[in-house]
């Protein structure tokens, strides 16, 4: 049985298999980036960079595409915070998911056993496990590897979504259905 998130989610059977994030970096290119994605892929609203007003205009005009296109839209930020906005479900470290959430979907980031641990706990309902490989926003630092992401997928009890360095190559890479990423699809 697959479950449906919220009204605005309706058209989605299961997970989308594509996610976009946003970011400083990629702010000035997310309109045509996202109409280039498929149809009910999903977004990951974060903007961490800008002021509670601003972020708040920023996400209206990006949730306005993103419904245009059919694509789910997920806040980097709490509950609440995601019904007062409309969006689709929530997205963030374990720790920081309340159990507030019902009717939402909800992404818990990981980035080791310990943290999957954690997003079991709150019964999120994906992993978005990172970095996969090398990445552009943190270059020189550790990333997981083939080998190492796949043995901590393998003990996700919910879908796994691989970030970090992700494109068309390193997806086929790893076997991940589904894959996000920043600048790979900005």
């Amino acid at each position: 049985m697959t479950a449906r998130y919220s009204v605005t989610m309706a058209q989605f059977q299961s997970l989308p298999a594509l996610w976009l994030l946003s970011d400083e970096r990629n702010d000035a290119v997310l309109e045509p980036a996202l109409a280039r994605l498929p149809r009910g892929s999903g977004f990951v609203y974060r903007h961490y960079h800008l002021g509670d007003p601003q972020r708040w205009t920023r996400f209206r005009e990006l949730k306005q595409v993103c419904r245009a296109y059919g694509h789910a839209v997920i806040l980097a930020d709490n509950a609440l915070t995601a019904r007062e906005w409309g969006a689709d479900g929530i997205y963030g470290s374990p720790r920081t998911l309340y159990p507030t959430r019902q009717g939402l979907l909800t992404i818990a980031t990981a980035h080791d056993m310990r943290e999957i641990g954690d997003a079991h706990r709150v019964k999120a309902n994906a992993v978005m496990l990172s970095p996969a490989f090398s990445t552009n926003s943190h270059p020189g630092a550790p990333y997981l590897g083939t080998s190492r992401f796949k043995m901590l997928a393998g003990h996700a009890q919910v879908p796994v979504i691989a970030l970090g360095g992700m494109n068309v190559r390193n997806a086929k890479r790893l076997k991940c259905p589904r894959w996000a990423a920043i600048d790979g699809l900005s």
